[in-house]
């Protein structure tokens, strides 16, 4: 079975985003963004995608530090 992995993660305590990079038809690479909360629930670690209102200013550092990692790469450069 093969996992098609993010090609970069940010991650600031317990918030995490993962940069996915896509190929288009004229060879291009495009980038896209998913984020997640961990949080343990008895002994089980748990993901969401859901955001408490303490949670906000992280999840906007993560996407800031995100865009910043995506904005470096030389296909966004040259289309820039």
């Amino acid at each position: 079975m093969s996992t098609t992995k993010p090609v970069h993660e940010v991650r600031l305590g317990t918030t995490k985003a993962a940069i996915w990079a896509n190929t288009t038809e004229d060879g291009r690479t495009r980038y896209s963004v998913t984020v997640q909360r961990i949080y343990r629930d008895n002994e089980e670690w748990k993901r969401t995608t859901s955001f408490r209102r303490d949670d906000l200013l992280v999840l906007a550092k993560v996407l800031d530090l995100a865009h910043s990692w995506i904005c470096q790469q030389p296909n966004e450069r040259a289309a820039a």
